[in-house]
């Protein structure tokens, strides 16, 4: 008998949606303007539990969390390349200009 082989299965993510009107088309959870990457560095890179993320966005329910990251791992290398190029833009612009606050430290 042949091994069977797991298909990916489509996942329906209620809340979550990509309009390119609103945040250039990143993912965002539903009615409101929070990207899923946003959720994602809290959770994966700051180390936030998903409690900890609602506790900080009072506007969000546990249910929509858990669905943005649920989106971001099934989409985890796409999102990642969008990071990465949002970090590098970042970091170019910190080179052309400066805080306001490093303004007034420099005098």
């Amino acid at each position: 008998m042949a091994p069977k082989t797991l298909a990916k299965k489509k996942v329906n993510h209620a809340y979550i949606i990509r309009d390119k009107r609103i945040c250039d088309g990143s993912p965002i959870i539903v009615g409101t303007r929070t990207r899923v990457i946003d959720i994602a560095v809290e959770y994966d890179r700051l180390g936030y539990s998903p409690d900890e993320i609602a506790n900080a966005h009072p506007h969000l329910n546990l249910s929509q969390i858990h669905d943005a990251l649920s989106y971001y791992y099934e989409n985890q290398t796409e999102l990642d390349k969008e990071m990465a190029i949002k970090e590098k833009r970042t970091a170019e612009l910190k080179k052309i200009y400066i805080s306001k606050i490093e303004g007034l430290l420099r005098g």
